[in-house]
């Protein structure tokens, strides 16, 4: 038997940070459950590896030294309380201004 995923406990334009890993992001997509490749998925070692059945959360990461885009498991998040705006060059291109501890998303009206 199945056991339905989870609702999602952080949503867009949420600052998050990794429980024990030197990164933070703002959340931009969701999927209720995992829903990468199998590849990746075995990539993480056995002992460490997330269970499939909760919510993963696509995050434009940042550290001190780099930018890029995350995979995570809700597990291994916490929010942020920094109150510092990330400085994520693809952070704009979805989101509006950062402002109460979040950033609002941003839509194009054509």
């Amino acid at each position: 038997m199945r056991i339905p995923a989870k609702t999602a406990k952080y949503c867009l334009g949420q600052l998050v940070r990794h429980r024990e890993h030197p990164f933070r992001g703002v959340v931009f997509d969701v999927d209720p459950e995992f829903a990468n490749t199998e590849e990746w998925y075995e990539s993480i070692p056995e002992e460490a590896r997330p269970s499939r059945n909760q919510p993963f959360y696509h995050l434009y990461a940042e550290t001190e030294a780099t930018y890029y885009v995350a995979y995570v498991s809700e597990q291994n998040l916490v929010p942020d309380s920094s109150g510092e705006p990330l400085e994520h060059p693809e952070v704009d291109e979805m989101f509006g201004e950062f402002e109460d501890g979040r950033y609002p998303l941003q839509f194009a009206l054509n």
